[in-house]
């Protein structure tokens, strides 16, 4: 029997909030996370708690506990860099594949679409019109996956970057407030540019080296962003961070 579309959409909203929960760190690493206790807080039934549950351990932001149910998940800055660099070899792939498996220019026409959009945008933004160039970020990247043609390499990369600070735009807004912050975008746009033109021309290797390079500056930003923990707070899913002491 195939779930109504009520009850989809109730599961995916669920999902939604408990993820949000997490990344503005409503729970610390290590807490249990029990159904009953969301019933109320969410207000929906156990069914769709559960199923958002299973979901967020399959992503890797919960581990099922050794008694059962479920505990919040801690990441080690070297856990960190490692999803940024899975991103990279996922995302270099997928810009070779759109290279060489794009049926003409005007198969880019949206990748450009979001490239110079993102292009109207600058460093000092104010927060509403950044939080565009995020969402505009994201598409880009996303774009990037669809021309791949790939379900495959699609299904493992929305994996990758469900874990923290893995996405495109994880740490963008608060690396807007780092020094060389506006370096870093530069370069950033210079790479969104590079990557159209090589996916355009075909030049799946250049293709692939640019976009695994401009993954690189996740955790550039990041860094910076370590570097001056009072900026952590604009970060989300800093709180699932196991950060060393400060000495």
């Amino acid at each position: 029997m195939v779930p109504g579309s009520e009850f989809v959409s109730q599961t995916g909203r669920t999902l939604l909030n408990l993820r949000e929960m997490l990344l503005r760190g409503d729970f610390n690493p290590g807490d249990r996370i029990s159904e009953l206790p969301l019933v109320a807080r969410l207000g929906v039934s156990r069914t769709p708690i559960r199923l958002a549950l299973d979901r967020l351990a399959h992503e890797g932001l919960l581990e099922v506990a050794p008694a059962g149910g479920f505990v919040v998940r801690g990441f080690t800055v070297a856990d960190i860099w490692d999803a940024i660099e899975m991103r990279g070899v996922l995302e270099g792939t997928a810009a070779r594949l759109a290279a060489e498996r794009h049926n003409g220019a005007s198969e880019l026409a949206a990748l450009r679409q979001y490239r110079d959009a993102m292009e109207a945008h600058s460093i000092s933004s104010n927060i509403d019109t950044f939080a565009q160039y995020m969402d505009l970020n994201e598409a880009f990247h996303a774009e990037i996956v669809t021309l791949s043609r790939s379900p495959l390499l699609r299904k493992t990369l929305d994996r990758v970057i469900a874990l923290p600070f893995a996405a495109p735009s994880a740490v963008v807004f608060a690396n807007a407030r780092v020094p060389n912050a506006a370096h870093n975008f530069a370069v950033g746009q210079e790479h969104h540019h590079a990557i159209v033109e090589a996916i355009d021309q075909r030049h799946g290797a250049r293709a692939e080296a640019l976009a695994r390079e401009h993954s690189r500056l996740s955790r550039r930003n990041l860094e910076a962003v370590l570097a001056d923990r009072s900026l952590l707070s604009q970060v989300p899913g800093a709180s699932l961070i196991k950060l060393p002491a400060v000495v």
